[in-house]
């Protein structure tokens, strides 16, 4: 229920919440037992008139880990709807593809640090100051996206988590982002609509990788090194449809980039070749499993191996995931048992994810879960992160 309403126009929501993740392998680098520390309120302004909509999202928080408070604005944007377009203008979420924790086509910025400790799923996506235009004729839908300020992704940090490292003993460092010029305004297409009974879509974006790329000063006898974001364009597609009864999932892309096309450069992601296949089916009565293939092929992997540096780890040319969800809901849909687990048939590392959730009123839920990494070679994805297994607990009132 809405604490303020008026004439169904205007409602404010929002939720008290406790996150806490505590460690079960070992101590963070900074020597702290705690993963994540976090009390936070948020608040939600819905507002709307006839062609317009105004929607804020805005979080107030005090993380004890750092430790330090903050206020962040998670979402701030107007719409404009007409009969055969539509308009949004500000920071918002944008979600593209199929893929479960697996994006090819969803090429907008990602916390994944808040994902391995344990914090609700909402906040592994993060917001982009843009605007998006949807039309709508009748052969097709299409949206566009235009976005001046590059967001990175947000990877585990050195504070509490233990990552690889290549140079350890380099400690200068510096990161370079796009800056906001015309030129370098990221742009993103998509095109959808039903064929044969399938949501079909086909996608492009033209903008930088989210992950930056390391340049050291020296090959051999590195002193700094400057970390920065390459450029890139991706052209996509993705189908999903009913099938045996089921959900069948297609997606793929191709990664172009643009300053290494050739392959020289190894400091900068090779061109490559994504694919992603899903079935998803309830199995019986509230009980879900589902099921995901990836790969990924480096293109111009004997440019990449020649002009790869000594003692630098190599990169396959084929990368894997397999993961499984399975989720089952008792007690008249108030209790949830899930298990969400990643695991990589070329590397040899995984992800396990299981997690109870229970909702005590239409108010408050709580969740129980932890994060389990391992198995590969250090370096891995996942493999790298074994020191870093940690339960964690949340806690919300919604109002």
């Amino acid at each position: 229920m809405p604490i303020y309403s008026h004439a169904g126009e205007t409602s404010l929501h929002g939720f008290f919440q406790g996150n806490y993740s505590v460690n079960t392998s070992s101590k963070n680098p900074n020597d702290g037992g705690f993963k994540w520390v976090e009390e936070r309120v948020q608040l939600k302004l819905d507002a709307s008139k006839e062609p317009f909509r105004l929607f804020i999202k805005a979080d107030a928080l005090l993380d004890h880990v750092d430790p330090k408070g903050d206020v962040e604005i998670r979402e701030g944007y107007l719409d404009y709807t007409s009969k055969s377009w539509d308009a949004r203008l500000g920071r918002q979420v944008v979600t593209w593809g199929l893929g479960d924790m697996i994006f090819i086509n969803d090429v907008f910025p990602k916390d994944y640090e808040a994902f391995f400790s344990g914090r609700p799923m909402e906040y592994l996506k993060k917001g982009v100051d843009g605007l998006k235009v949807g039309v709508y004729p009748d052969f097709a839908s299409f949206e566009l996206i235009a976005i001046p300020f590059f967001e990175p992704n947000n990877f585990p940090s050195s504070k509490r988590f233990w990552t690889y490292d290549p140079m350890p003993a380099v400690t200068a460092r510096s990161y370079v982002e796009p800056t906001a010029k015309t030129q370098n305004t990221e742009t993103a297409l998509r095109a959808y609509r039903d064929i044969a009974g399938f949501d079909t879509s086909l996608y492009y974006y033209k903008g930088f990788y989210r992950q930056p790329s390391m340049t050291p000063d020296h090959p051999t006898a590195p002193a700094r090194i400057t970390y920065f974001y390459p450029k890139l364009s991706v052209f996509g597609a993705s189908a999903q449809g009913r099938m045996f009864d089921g959900v069948l999932s297609m997606e793929a892309g191709y990664y172009d980039s643009r300053q290494d096309r050739k392959g020289a450069d190894p400091m900068i992601p090779n061109p490559q070749t994504r694919f992603l296949i899903g079935y998803q089916k309830q199995l019986w009565e509230d009980f879900t499993a589902g099921f995901q293939y990836y790969t990924e092929y480096m293109r111009r992997y004997e440019e990449y191996v020649k002009n790869l540096p000594a003692g630098f780890p190599k990169e396959r040319r084929v990368h894997e995931l397999a993961t499984i969800r399975l989720t089952q809901m008792l007690m008249h849909q108030t209790l949830r048992l899930s298990l969400f687990s990643i695991y990589s048939p070329s590397d040899g590392d995984h992800l396990l994810n299981p997690e109870v959730k229970y909702n005590f009123s239409d108010n408050v839920w709580a969740a129980l879960g932890a994060n389990f990494f391992g198995g590969g070679e250090r370096r891995n994805q996942f493999g790298q992160l074994a020191r870093n297994d940690n339960a964690y607990i949340q806690v919300r009132y919604e109002f």
